[in-house]
């Protein structure tokens, strides 16, 4: 019978391969596109055989999906991660807010050949992963959400806010702004993007406190 540890060994080399292929698929499908990009070559870039690919993924579609799944997954533990260790620090709601624009710029950063690719499929409505691709989005925005009904019910933020079209609003400024940041102004440095859309978030555009 497998002991507890070997099987605790396989699952840790197993979680390294698929991070391999997905780090492999991500960056094949951000340079060629999904069609152009063979499973063989996603083995080749990740460094395994082709069989490999199989054995972790049905198919490369079912592969995109998971790496669609796993890449919003990791972007909304990190705004949930800043919300809480806001709360826990006792800042306000706003702060909360302002430590997730944080979150999903450092995100944006290490991962934007993913960020990329994430955005360039809400716009299609032919793909197979659609459904999942609305799932994980909403929990992402479900996190900001959250945030945002807090500071309603403590009185931080208006009671006449929508809730849902001011989160979905949240996450796309950090989208769009650290996109357009990675690829037409790459000399500007985290710390000044984020405390631009800092300002924003704060209302201070206009530089009245």
């Amino acid at each position: 019978m497998e002991s507890s540890s070997a099987r605790a060994g396989g699952s840790t080399r197993r979680e390294a391969t698929r991070q391999k292929l997905y780090e492999a698929a991500v960056t094949l499908i951000a340079e060629q596109g999904f069609s152009a990009t063979t499973v063989d070559e996603i083995a080749e870039r990740a460094g395994v055989a082709k069989g490999t690919v199989y054995y972790n993924f049905a198919s490369k579609s079912v592969l995109f999906e998971e790496l669609l799944r796993h890449g919003v997954g990791l972007l909304t533990a990190s705004l949930k991660e800043a919300a809480e260790n806001t709360a826990r620090a006792g800042g306000s709601r706003v702060d909360a807010l302002d430590a997730m624009v944080r979150a999903g710029l450092v995100f944006i950063d290490r991962y934007p050949a993913f960020t990329q690719l994430y955005v360039a499929e809400l716009w299609r409505t032919n793909r197979a992963w659609q459904s999942t691709l609305m799932v994980v989005r909403q929990e992402a925005v479900a996190v900001v959400e959250r945030v945002l009904r807090e500071g309603v019910a403590a009185g931080e933020f208006s009671d006449e806010i929508d809730v849902q079209l001011t989160a979905a609003a949240l996450v796309g400024m950090v989208l769009v702004a650290a996109l357009d940041w990675k690829s037409f102004q790459p000399e500007r440095s985290l710390d000044d993007v984020h405390a631009a859309l800092s300002r924003l978030l704060q209302g201070r555009v206009s530089g009245k406190a």
